[in-house]
């Protein structure tokens, strides 16, 4: 089997559907061309994102939601509600027939993940499975770690999930940098119990590394363990014009609240 191609790229903060489109226009790159992305970013202003197949229409309170001036994205991988404000988010898109099944893509990108970090000073571990899956409701997603997340003394540090389409995987993941995952059962219409406080880099490294310092730590592990010649990628038009195409359906209330 031919070596994987790897790409890298750092983009600025953006907005929720922004940071959404491009990564669904990176999974149709990735379709096309046959090359993994490994994409980190941040985003422009304080963002709760819904799991794909999340209830949250009936559980979340917008009157709440706007008051704390937050937005609102829908992602098109699963999971649960994740507030995207003092985290860095990273994607991985990649051809399905290239990754191995889920399990094994899972398990591919995490030891990037595991070894990035490890760059960065922070020495993590992947979650056993707990007996139980977490159910997409309105628990955030750092409430309890599922199998195969990223872990640092037992408490949850990175919360990922995969969405698989036509050939082609977007992984998503959010790693905390410090902890405000707490605030969402703040945003519920029925009370919801304190989740457990997760690990964050901040608490681990005793200062905030920025989305530079990490995109650059997850870039060497995907030299060392898939590809030594992985390379920038420059965006093309073409990725581009698809990213602004998709951002309509990321703005659209119908989407973040179909369910």
């Amino acid at each position: 089997m031919a070596k994987a191609i790897w790409r890298l790229l750092l983009t600025p903060a953006a907005g929720g559907a922004q940071n959404m489109a491009l990564d669904e226009a990176l999974m149709s790159r990735a379709r096309e061309t046959g090359e993994f992305t490994l994409r980190v970013y941040s985003w422009s202003a304080p963002t709760l994102s819904l799991g794909r197949n999340q209830s949250a229409r009936r559980f979340y309170d917008l009157e709440r939601i706007r008051a704390r001036g937050l937005r609102v994205v829908r992602r098109p991988t699963g999971g649960r509600a994740i507030l995207h404000h003092r985290e860095i988010t990273y994607s991985v898109t990649a051809p399905v027939a290239d990754a191995g099944d889920l399990h094994s893509s899972y398990d591919r990108i995490n030891k990037v993940l595991v070894a990035g970090l490890e760059r960065l000073g922070v020495r993590t571990e992947i979650a056993a499975p707990s007996g139980r899956a977490a159910q997409p409701g309105p628990s955030p997603c750092f409430d309890i770690p599922s199998a195969g997340e990223l872990v640092l003394g037992g408490r949850k540090l990175a919360g990922s999930a995969q969405w698989r389409s036509e050939g082609a995987l977007l992984q998503h993941g959010s790693i905390l940098v410090e902890d405000d995952q707490s605030t969402l059962a703040e945003l519920t219409i029925e009370p919801q119990r304190s989740i457990p406080a997760p690990a964050t880099l901040a608490g681990a490294l005793g200062h905030s590394p920025s989305p530079e310092n990490v995109a650059e730590a997850l870039g060497e592990a995907v030299k060392q363990l898939e590809d030594p010649c992985a390379e920038p990628l420059s965006l093309e038009p073409e990725i581009r014009a698809r990213a602004a195409s998709l951002v309509v359906q990321y703005e659209d209330d119908a989407w973040t609240w179909r369910r």
